[in-house]
């Protein structure tokens, strides 16, 4: 049927269509090329990657970076650092955005418009990092693990577009009868709004744990103790600073060797610390299209 379909169309219609596919192909090959080269490369022969004969398919099955990388207590602390600030500072994300947008999605609500105004001007106008530094300093959350979920506990962003699904989504008539049968506005929220709010809730659940899991300039700024460390910084010491642990690479005997496992290591480092969020997309992407189309015209 989508050939018969395809030769119905006109001949400009058809090339218009082959160019895309093209265009779209190529950009696609582009994008995942990257990827593709650091998946094989973290499994292939340290001597052939280094010396530039891995391109298309991986060389010499080798497994040994990923053995050194689980190895090292640096990086396993660093991964139940970052699953513990991604878990904790999501879930205090989603209630207190939730708690911002209900209202503000209220159209009883008098004061909403002044609320409003004051959250869009944050989006615009910042106290410097300076100023935040000392606040944190001042309330203690330095060296704490609060400093990696405090700061941006609440995105004026996530919070207007939840409040439009509130507004836009949620039938006012269901919240009206809900009311009217004697429901709070607690009831409200937590038993009509909220199962009716799935998919803006998986999608801003997934902006904010991209955003934990990445997260590494809060840890860099007010973290000092190696401890608290996320994966992501340890992830930047290794791949920036070029700083591979001693019990990564302790069992290489020559420095030619011990720089091309280095190489590896790194190659491997980068598959563990992205792997989580590419196997989590998938169960969130239906909702995820859903979220994204918020505000669109429909017809």
């Amino acid at each position: 049927m989508a050939k018969s379909a395809f030769r119905r169309q006109s001949a400009g219609d058809r090339t218009f269509d082959l160019v895309n596919i093209a265009l779209v192909t190529v950009i696609l090959l582009v994008v995942l090329f990257p990827l593709w080269f650091v998946v094989i490369a973290s499994i292939s022969d340290p001597m052939k990657v280094a010396g530039g004969k891995i391109l298309f398919l991986p060389s010499g099955i080798n497994i040994q970076g990923y053995r050194m990388v689980f190895r090292d207590s640096n990086i396993l602390n660093g991964y139940r650092n970052t699953l513990l600030y991604t878990a904790l500072g999501t879930s205090i994300n989603i209630v207190l955005t939730v708690c911002a947008a209900y209202p503000l999605s209220r159209k009883d609500w008098v004061g909403r418009g002044f609320f409003m105004a004051i959250l869009m001007i944050t989006m615009f106008f910042s106290g410097g990092l300076i100023p935040t530094y000392l606040i944190m300093s001042a309330a203690g959350l330095v060296n704490t693990i609060w400093a990696m979920v405090i700061p941006g506990a609440v995105s004026v962003y996530n919070t207007v577009v939840m409040r439009t699904y509130f507004t836009n989504s949620i039938p006012l008539e269901i919240q009206e009868a809900a009311m009217a049968d004697g429901a709070s506005n607690i009831s409200l929220l937590l038993r009509i709004v909220l199962p009716l709010s799935k998919p803006i809730l998986a999608v801003i659940s997934l902006f904010y744990g991209v955003v934990h899991w990445n997260a590494f300039f809060n840890a860099l700024i007010y973290l000092s103790r190696s401890t608290l460390y996320p994966l992501q910084l340890v992830l930047r010491t290794i791949l920036i600073q070029n700083q591979v642990s001693q019990d990564m690479v302790g069992e290489v005997d020559t420095l030619a060797n011990r720089v091309m496992m280095a190489e590896i290591i790194k190659y491997a480092l980068i598959i563990v610390s992205t792997l989580p969020m590419m196997a989590f997309y998938p169960f969130l992407q239906r909702y995820f299209i859903k979220g994204v189309m918020i505000g669109a015209v429909k017809g």
